[in-house]
């Protein structure tokens, strides 16, 4: 099932974390990472006294549920350090399951697509570069419609380095 995963760093080596992560999702059993995006540095959303962000959004192909995704994402957070103090504060790794397939869930603990996905430049950007056409479940709009509403209306998205040439 085509997956996109969010990543975000915005503690210590970020880009570097980055790429860890990825490594992480690329040996998940039963998936397989076909890509990932160019890194986007932006403005941290929700505290903004905290270190700029650098983002990015990886695409896999896999077999797991979206729960077997969402605990394995939880792991690799953990095994990177990642230590949950506060919402939206800063964090070494973040790993949000954003669109699994067509799939839509609304659990206490699981929701796909991820409820912000819509609202999130630093997220869209990123996942329109690999896949402008992708529709959203939900409105049944593509994700490259979401994002031109979206135009100056957030926090800029600045293009950093390729991931991948």
């Amino acid at each position: 099932m085509k997956t996109f995963i969010g990543l975000g760093s915005n503690l210590g080596e970020r880009e570097s974390m980055i790429r860890r992560a990825l490594d992480e999702l690329a040996s998940l059993p039963s998936t397989t990472l076909v890509r990932a995006s160019s890194l986007y540095d932006t403005e941290p959303v929700g505290d903004p006294d905290q270190p700029g962000f650098l983002n990015a959004v990886a695409e896999l192909e896999t077999e797991l549920t979206a729960r077997q995704l969402l605990w394995n994402l939880l792991l690799i957070e953990r095994r990177l350090g990642r230590v949950r103090t506060r919402h939206w504060g800063p964090r070494v790794i973040d790993l949000d399951l954003l669109l699994h397939g067509n799939e839509v869930l609304d659990q206490p603990d699981l929701k796909v697509p991820h409820p912000e996905l819509i609202r999130r430049s630093f997220v869209l950007v990123p996942l329109v570069e690999l896949d402008p056409l992708v529709v959203h479940p939900v409105t049944g709009e593509t994700l490259l419609a979401h994002l031109s509403r979206l135009n100056n209306a957030r926090p800029p998205v600045k293009k950093g380095t390729r991931l991948w040439n």
